[in-house]
């Protein structure tokens, strides 16, 4: 058997030889990137435009973005923990008598996806397991990258007669929950009062219309996650309040609420004192954990009257988590190529779906392009005002870009963003 690690930003990758099995498994991570199209949609008669205004909601974030590296010591420790988590993975898979080949394949660094692929095929791989890294399913992380995988496959001849079988999400598996609430138990006793302590879980939030349009499982499965961590503190007799509030938007379109850092705040006003940070839907330390929970929520903790701050740690290397995903590869060895009998039992009995296809048909059966966040230009007093400002900026980002495509200059083309259309 072998095992590969995709991450949709940076990577990971085992590599060893199996005795019996020819699988490799897929792990596969998150990361932001404006380029897409799946984030920041535009109506169809202005869809050329969509590569362009990405590039540059791109450009004015750059500052930004340098600046929150550099907080953390100018890069992110993604890919050498990850490296770690694939290491230990190995070994444990090993232990337990499963030699794995391990490769990782990121959606917009290297390797890439398309990368770990090929390497896959060089080996003459011929069965897959697919493992993603996200705990929680999301159209637009897990379901971002089988779409990928699935072009891939469709396109190669090779692929084709792949057999494989792909985790979908395993938040719901005993060895997660447990290693979850290990890390919060252990944060708890470093406050004064540790039962005045608000636990507060951070998930990455999605745009509002992928659950309220495409069906994105994201957000029930991020509450369920958050109650059975709380039902496995409660058999430890640890019954402090928690809430669940959603970080990291990008944008001026709805995102999944409550927000994070709105949320902060409203805790503040309510005398609250004592906050543990819970970095629920990461599994390694990056950018939105060391800068954007460490630095902008601690700060804006403490300037709401939040006295103590504490903060979870990422999974990473614990070793319930990684005994647990490794349990998670040997499990779904008897779907390799096969289906199981219905969706129902896959999610229940916490075995995968058969294949790319299968699951996507599953929570993605057409495949379309992925809803725009909000409908940009459907007017009415029904509406935020948070939405109005938005809709005011993308009108004005959409003159400005029709301006420097029919004139053919700007700063844009100055800035060398837009050269194709000078």
């Amino acid at each position: 058997m072998s095992i590969a690690l995709s991450d949709f930003s940076e990577p990971c990758k085992i590599r060893q030889n199996v005795d019996g099995y020819n699988c490799p498994c897929l792990l596969m991570k998150r990361r932001c990137e404006l380029a897409t199209t799946d984030i920041i949609r535009l109506p169809r008669l202005f869809r050329f435009l969509q590569k362009p205004l990405a590039q540059f909601i791109s450009v004015l974030r750059a500052p930004k973005s340098k600046e929150g590296y550099a907080s953390i010591g100018g890069g992110s420790p993604l890919r050498k923990i990850t490296d770690a988590q694939a290491e230990e993975l190995r070994k444990s898979l090993w232990a337990k008598n499963v030699p794995a080949k391990v490769y990782v394949g990121m959606r917009y660094w290297h390797p890439f996806t398309e990368e770990a692929i090929e390497q896959i095929k060089k080996d003459g791989i011929t069965k897959l397991v697919v493992l993603p890294l996200y705990p929680q399913f999301s159209i637009s992380t897990s379901g971002s990258s089988l779409r990928l995988l699935e072009s891939i496959f469709r396109e190669d001849e090779y692929l084709v007669n792949m057999q494989h079988t792909v985790i979908p999400s395993w938040y719901q598996r005993e060895g997660y929950i447990k290693a979850m609430a290990d890390l919060i138990e252990k944060e708890l006793r470093t406050f004064g009062n540790p039962e005045k302590v608000v636990i507060f879980f951070s998930a990455h939030g999605v745009p509002l219309a992928y659950v309220e349009e495409a069906g994105d499982p994201y957000k029930a499965e991020m509450e369920e996650c958050v109650d059975l961590i709380m039902e496995e503190l409660e058999k430890r007799r640890i019954t402090n309040p928690y809430t669940l509030a959603y970080q990291s938007r990008v944008g001026p379109v709805e995102w999944l609420k409550p927000y994070t850092d709105e949320t902060i705040i409203d805790l503040g006003r309510k005398g609250v004192k004592s906050l543990l940070a819970v970095p629920i839907s990461f599994v390694s330390e990056h950018i939105e954990t060391l800068e954007e929970i460490d630095v902008e929520y601690k700060e804006l903790a403490i300037k709401s009257g939040i006295e103590k701050w504490g903060r979870v740690p990422a999974l990473g290397c614990e070793q319930t988590f990684i005994s647990d995903l490794a349990d998670a590869v040997i499990e779904s060895l008897p779907y390799v190529g096969a289906m199981a009998v219905s969706n129902l039992e896959a999610r229940q009995s916490l075995v995968p779906l058969g294949s790319v296809e299968e699951l996507l048909a599953a929570y993605d059966s057409q495949r379309r392009e992925l809803p725009p966040p909000v409908t940009v230009w459907e007017w009415g007093w029904t509406k935020s005002a948070e939405t109005w400002n938005g809709r005011a900026a993308m009108l004005a980002v959409l003159v400005l870009l029709v301006l420097e495509v029919t004139t053919g200059e700007g700063f844009l083309h100055q800035w060398g963003v837009l050269p194709l259309f000078h």
